[in-house]
C-alpha cells in the first residue's frame, strides 16, 4: 500500500467544455471530487495524499478563469474545514502564497492552524507550486541556514529537509488524471522514484474505483529504487 499518492488532477476544463459547461464548473466539479478522493484514502489507510492544484503555470491562464479559481479556493476552505476536522484530515497548502490576495493567504494559514493536530491523513494542496520552485527555494532556505558553508558542501540529505513537503515521506505513486503523460514540473524531488499511473478519466470523473484500480496496479510494480532486485 502507497504511504504517499500524489495526483495531478488534469481535465476540468475538458469536461467542462464536453457539456457546453464553462470553465468554472468544471473547476467547481472537479473541487467536489477531491472530497470522495480524500475519504478513500482515508479508508485505505493512505497516510499522505498530495493534489497539484494550481501551479506556477497557471497564471498564463485567461484572467477570468484565475479569478473563478481563486474564488473557488477560498469556498472550497470555507466549506470543509469542519469536515476535514471530523475526518481527522491535517491541511497544508504549499507553494509560493506570496502572490495570492492577503485574504487568502490568511485563509489558508487559518485553514492549517485548525486542522494542524488532526493525524488520519495528511492533504497537501499545492498552490502557485512548481517543482523547479520549490529545488530554488530549498536551496535559498538552505544556504540562508548555513551563511558561511559554499553550495559545494551541499547533499541530497542536508537538501530534503528545507523542501516544501519535508514533513512527508517521498512519494510512492504518481496518478494524472486527464489523459496527457506528463509531470508537468510537479513533486520533481518527491517523485524521482514513483510509480506513475495515467488515466485517460478527467478529475472530475475520477471515481474511488478509479483510485483503487491505480493503487492495485501500484501493488504489482517491482520497485526496485537502482537496485537488481525489487524493494
Amino acid at each position: 500500500m502507497p504511504q504517499h499518492i500524489a495526483i495531478i488532477m488534469d481535465g476540468n476544463r475538458r469536461w467542462a467544455k464536453n457539456r457546453f459547461f464553462p470553465a468554472a464548473l468544471g473547476h467547481a466539479a472537479g473541487a467536489n471530487r477531491v472530497r470522495d478522493i480524500v475519504k478513500t484514502c482515508i479508508d485505505l489507510g493512505i497516510p499522505y495524499l498530495s493534489l497539484f492544484a494550481f501551479s506556477t503555470e497557471n497564471w498564463k491562464r485567461p484572467e477570468e478563469e484565475v479569478s473563478s479559481l481563486m474564488s473557488l479556493f477560498m469556498t472550497y476552505l470555507q466549506k470543509e474545514i469542519d469536515g476535514m476536522n471530523k475526518n481527522g484530515v491535517r491541511l497544508k497548502v504549499v507553494g509560493d502564497k506570496s502572490r495570492f490576495s492577503a485574504s487568502l493567504q490568511d485563509l489558508m494559514d487559518r485553514a492549517e492552524q485548525q486542522t494542524a493536530q488532526n493525524s488520519r491523513i495528511t492533504l497537501t494542496v499545492c498552490a502557485n507550486y512548481g517543482g523547479r520552485w520549490d529545488l530554488i527555494q530549498a536551496t535559498q532556505a538552505w544556504q540562508q541556514a548555513h551563511p558561511h558553508q559554499s553550495l559545494q558542501e551541499l547533499t541530497e540529505e542536508a537538501l530534503a529537509p528545507h523542501l516544501s513537503t519535508a514533513y512527508a515521506p517521498e512519494v510512492d505513486l504518481l496518478i494524472r488524471t486527464g489523459g496527457e503523460s506528463r509531470v508537468s514540473n510537479f513533486m520533481l524531488w518527491q517523485a524521482a522514484y514513483a510509480e506513475l499511473f495515467f488515466t485517460d478519466d478527467l478529475w472530475p470523473e475520477f471515481s474511488p474505483e478509479g483510485l483503487r484500480r491505480a493503487i492495485e496496479w501500484f501493488g504489482g510494480r517491482d520497485r526496485r529504487f537502482g537496485s537488481s532486485a525489487p524493494i
